[in-house]
């Protein structure tokens, strides 16, 4: 059976009951327990019917039941628990994944060793063997090579898998998390690794409990191993985000822990730091696939033509409101991390992803939980830098730096070991001093930075650990077997789950001004909207709303936006606001009443001014237009972008002369193809139809527009040109002569 439509309908089962549509995803089910093999599954789907059927006649024939909403609700649960169950079904036995052979090659070391599937601890598959490593757990650092070593990093995957592929947990598995964390036997990378299965586990198939024991590891407490488990928690609160009201007990204990102030700011940083992690990819395609083709989709054809954009210096243009900078100023306080490269990657830029995607080939990396194991100086890896000449004598140091840098998640570090031992002996040479001198830099500035930070360890291993797993999910051989809980928008502050945790409305809006720095504006434009309903006499929340639908090219409720913070404070940054977006919607005669309003309150204001001249040149009121350009030109003269409105302006007025200085002026820079035609116009005009058909067929070649542009650019102007004394006869005998030429 096709695996993705297996997948696909069990999404449309779990979107059906959240909706209520119960006879609907019935109908689904049945369709995908006729492709298992299991009889089981058949007869509780036959149960299941036959109790909704029952309900539905009672709620007709109007017989009360005070139960039915208990009722209700055990049904839905029971519908998710074996739609869960048949996609497991189905996909152990068709998919031919990674996942299900080490499930079965699991199943297979029981049978042999004639245990059953455990039900209690006594049954425990490994029980004696974890007798044994409770007994030696004081041993420190044995041989690697030892038999005891080996039978325990055997023991260690043994518990992983079984925590990882056991779809429904009972007494002897919980009896296990209870035993790992509280024996005080386990280290507490072993106890960080379990973790992680548990949260895998959740992933693949829901069961509140499991969530019920990530809550238990966090309160535990222990450090690396409590940010695993609200990590954990908090990602499956959020893939799971239609289940949750289903299971009050869920939503009631996270409610309690809302109540400390510590559990909610840990809850904001993962949040964030989850967020964080589709930055540099989001940011990217949202500029070259949304942004860009909007904003040159709305402009005007002059605009383009003259290059309006550009003829002030980026650090000239109006962009946000200077107004905000302190606000910022506190929103970075808010979420500050580290200086310089530490900051970088705590707050999502993964600097270093690309630079190690190519080192995931070892095979270390073809076990599945090295993928999720913490990096700690006496992993087995580390034996073989000791036998390297040059790495050997250092390898103390190299390993501790490793360990305790905060720049490199754990993933990273074992490729950067494991790929050591391939480089040049002089490069190898240079890193041993690299991380000598980083080991003695990092104790300064743990010190340092723990006094100013008292999250900063929390915030380090949160941000390591949430980058571990997301090389799981982008680069790891067994990736198309999982769905990447990193794709979409993350919106995690709109699960159910966050608004549990005591989340105010600061937090909240220092998630939109995150949002809003980063560019994020469907995000930020989420939280402005509903922080203004709170707060609707705050001028700046309206500015920050119109600005974020601005960026999204949406105008006309940017307008709205702004139009509201103006009538509460009125300034002229918004009125310019104002009037960028009425000249968008095409209303330029509004919008140059704004920038006149503007102009008042700031006279030496050079964008003010030279907005006002592009809406005379929208308005084709040439001689406005040039009276403004001019003051522009004025006060930059090294300026050599204002030359060319200025020359149209004198063009379409019929200066010719006039108009042809200032191209002059022009052509002492490169020439853009729209120059190349408008000179052309220009020599039209003047009678010369051969220089004309030079400077158009220059455009052409220019590379910058296709004869289609042209041709679509030449009739807009034939009016213009007719107007100014240009045959209208000779326009498509001009056209042909130009495409004869060209061909």
């Amino acid at each position: 059976m096709e695996v993705t439509r297996v997948i696909q309908q069990h999404r449309k089962i779990c979107q059906l009951v959240g909706e209520k549509k119960i006879k609907q995803s019935l109908d689904i089910l049945s369709n995908m327990i006729s492709s298992s093999s299991s009889g089981e599954l058949r007869d509780e789907l036959e149960n299941i019917t036959m109790t909704y059927r029952n309900m539905l006649v009672y709620t007709i024939d109007g017989i009360e039941d005070p139960e039915r909403n208990k009722i209700y609700l055990k049904l839905i649960q029971s519908i998710l628990k074996l739609s869960d169950r048949v996609r497991q079904d189905i996909l152990s036995h068709f998919s031919g994944w990674h996942t299900y052979w080490v499930k079965q090659e699991t199943e297979k070391e029981l049978k042999l060793t004639g245990k059953s599937i455990v039900e209690s601890v006594d049954d425990l598959m490994f029980k004696s063997e974890l007798d044994e490593l409770l007994k030696l757990s004081n041993e420190i650092n044995p041989d690697p090579e030892s038999e005891i070593s080996k039978r325990h990093r055997y023991l260690i995957r043994n518990i992983f898998n079984h925590l990882w592929l056991t779809d429904y947990y009972g007494e002897a598995e919980f009896s296990l998390i209870d035993i790992i964390q509280s024996s005080g036997k386990f280290r507490w990378y072993e106890a960080s690794l379990f973790t992680s299965a548990v949260t895998l586990s959740s992933l693949r198939t829901w069961q509140s409990e499991k969530l019920m024991a990530l809550i238990e590891i966090y309160n535990a407490g222990q450090e690396q191993v409590a940010e695993r488990a609200l990590s954990g928690l908090i990602l499956n609160l959020h893939y799971y985000n239609g289940r949750i009201h289903l299971y009050p007990e869920i939503g009631k204990r996270i409610r309690q822990m809302g109540r400390d102030k510590r559990f909610s700011e840990h809850c904001r940083i993962i949040v964030l730091q989850t967020i964080r992690s589709r930055e540099t990819e989001m940011l990217a395609r949202k500029l070259h696939d949304e942004i860009l083709p909007q904003v040159a989709r709305l402009k005007p054809q002059i605009e383009e033509k003259l290059d309006l954009e550009n003829i002030l210096p980026k650090d000239m243009t109006e962009g946000r409101n200077p107004d905000w900078s302190e606000m910022f100023r506190d929103s970075e306080e808010i979420f500050k991390t580290m200086e310089d490269l530490t900051k970088l990657q705590m707050e999502g830029a993964d600097v270093y992803m690309s630079a190690f995607a190519n080192m995931k080939h070892f095979d270390f990396f073809r076990d599945f939980q090295n993928w999720f194991v913490p990096f700690y100086p006496d992993h087995e890896i580390i034996n073989e830098i000791y036998r390297d000449e040059i790495l050997g004598p250092g390898t103390n140091e190299l390993s501790e730096a490793l360990y305790k840098t905060p720049f490199i998640c754990n993933s990273d570090k074992y490729s950067l070991v494991l790929n050591l031992k391939f480089l040049p002996a002089a490069q190898k040479s240079m890193m041993l001093k690299v991380f000598k001198m980083e080991l003695e830099g990092l104790q300064q500035l743990n010190e340092d930075e723990s006094v100013i930070d008292p999250y900063r360890n929390f915030r380090i291993n949160v941000t390591q650990y949430l980058q571990d797993i997301y090389r799981f999910f982008k680069l790891s051989p067994y990736k198309k077997e999982f769905e990447d809980i990193f794709s979409g928008r993350l919106d995690i502050y709109n699960s159910a789950f966050f608004r549990m945790t005591g989340n105010g409305e600061e937090a909240e809006a220092g998630l939109a001004d995150y949002f809003f720095t980063k560019n994020f504006y469907d995000d930020a434009l989420a939280l402005y909207l509903r922080q203004s309903e709170k707060r609707p006499d705050d001028s700046q929340l309206y500015e920050k709303t119109g600005y974020c639908y601005q960026e999204k090219g949406d105008f006309m409720n940017a307008l709205i936006q702004y139009k509201r913070a103006e009538l509460i404070d009125r300034k002229p940054w918004t009125l310019k606001k104002i009037g960028l977006c009425l000249r968008r919607l095409g209303k330029t005669e509004e919008a140059l009443e704004y920038y006149l309003h503007a102009a008042d309150m700031e006279p030496e204001n050079i964008h003010t001014v030279i907005m006002t001249a592009h809406c005379y040149l929208d308005l084709k009121d040439y001689d406005q237009a040039l009276k403004y350009y001019f003051r522009v030109e004025y006060n930059e003269p090294d300026n050599i972008r204002i030359l060319r409105p200025i020359a149209y302006c004198y063009f379409a007025l019929g200066r010719f002369a006039d108009s042809e200085k200032y191209y002059e002026r022009l052509s002492a820079g490169k020439l853009t193809a729209h120059d190349l035609i408008n000179i052309g116009h220009l020599e039209l005009c003047k009678g010369n139809k051969r220089k004309a058909v030079d400077h158009y067929r220059q455009s052409l070649m220019s590379g910058e527009i296709k004869i289609e542009q042209f041709l679509t650019i030449f009739a807009e102007d034939s009016d213009l040109l007719i107007s100014l004394g240009v045959n209208s006869d000779d326009l498509p005998i001009i056209l042909d002569f130009l495409q004869l030429g060209s061909g």
